[in-house]
């Protein structure tokens, strides 16, 4: 399967980046660097996750995020790259709006 990440989770990415540097110089690098790994390799494994909201959902196992995806012929789409930490209602809002 091609895994293709939509815009609005590179923001998502993006703002994990920033959130991270701002801790910590390079941490921003390593999330980015990690998290794109982690989502690559849903061309093996997607589908297997549980729905959440419309979407499976795939925990990332460095960081306390979550990758939100729906498959499309033989395609994964990356819908949401998530903080898991944010309340429920929160993430299904930025769910509801994808």
């Amino acid at each position: 399967m091609v895994v293709k990440i939509e815009e609005c989770a590179e923001r998502d990415l993006l703002n994990g980046f920033w959130f991270y540097e701002d801790q910590e110089p390079g941490v921003g690098e390593y999330f980015l660097t990690k998290i794109r790994e982690e989502i690559l390799e849903l061309a093996d494994c997607a589908g297997v996750h549980r729905q959440r909201h419309g979407f499976h959902f795939c925990p990332a196992r460095r960081f306390p995020h979550g990758f939100y995806y729906r498959i499309s012929s033989e395609t994964v789409k990356v819908y949401a790259v998530l903080d898991c930490r944010r309340s429920p209602r929160w993430i299904r809002r930025q769910l509801n709006s994808r």
